[in-house]
């Protein structure tokens, strides 16, 4: 399982929101690139880079810093937010991006999400954010109305290269995560699950590279909060998920 590092923007800076609410937002350091090194060098597999301001209104004021961190580091930089045409998932492309995240707008666009993934094999995920099992959207602002099992069924057949699932109710709490949602998605998804939201301890990651142990693992985890409140070392975060 690989261990993705997240960092979280908001107007340029590395920040964490807790469960989602722009109103309980914690800055944790102004140079996101010196932060991407350390992670790139510890080794981490890839980097997870999330911009905040445009998963809410879908302003990519945070893509020039995303291009700097994907310069300044060999490490694969996933990214999400705000994701909505082919001119912001091909500009992050373009940037250096290795792959992009699509939550709102493949819900509001099926047709549009499925056809970037075929245009860009490999390098396309599919970001599901919920509430128990409600998908929500617009920087989690809104509820979808739809229930994540439907969702899935929906773009089996599409050639995203990964759901990264989070758990918005656990997200940034270091509580533990939803070990039965990503059960759940490893029973029913035919591909990659990465999965978001509660990891809190080495003990919380040994319980996720357990899942699907006879079948199909976890391909990921993401941990943000934790790393940078110090409840967890990235060396001990990588041995932990590499341990699977």
């Amino acid at each position: 399982m690989d261990l993705y590092p997240a960092i979280d923007l908001r107007g340029g800076r590395c920040v964490r929101l807790h469960q989602g609410d722009f109103a309980q937002e914690t800055v944790y350091g102004d140079d996101p690139v010196a932060q991407a090194r350390l992670f790139a060098d510890a080794g981490a597999a890839w980097i997870h880079v999330v911009d905040l301001d445009a998963a809410r209104t879908g302003d990519p004021v945070n893509r020039e810093v995303i291009g700097a961190i994907a310069a300044a580091v060999t490490t694969p930089i996933q990214t999400g937010g705000g994701v909505r045409d082919d001119a912001a998932a091909d500009a992050l492309l373009a940037a250096g991006v290795a792959r992009v995240v699509v939550g709102t707008a493949a819900l509001d666009d099926p047709g549009w999400a499925t056809a970037l993934a075929a245009r860009h094999p490999g390098k396309v995920a599919l970001g599901l954010d919920v509430r128990g099992r409600e998908v929500a959207v617009r920087g989690w602002t809104e509820g979808s109305g739809r229930q994540l099992a439907g969702v899935v069924e929906q773009f089996a057949d599409a050639e995203f290269a990964a759901i990264v699932a989070t758990q918005i109710h656990v997200d940034g709490a270091g509580t533990g995560p939803d070990l039965d949602l990503y059960a759940e998605l490893l029973d029913t998804a035919e591909i990659d699950v990465i999965a978001s939201g509660g990891v809190g301890s080495v003990d919380h990651l040994r319980a996720l590279t357990r899942l699907g142990a006879d079948a199909t693992p976890l391909a990921g985890v993401i941990v943000g909060k934790a790393l940078y409140d110090g409840a967890l070392t990235i060396d001990d975060a990588l041995a932990a998920a590499q341990a699977g």
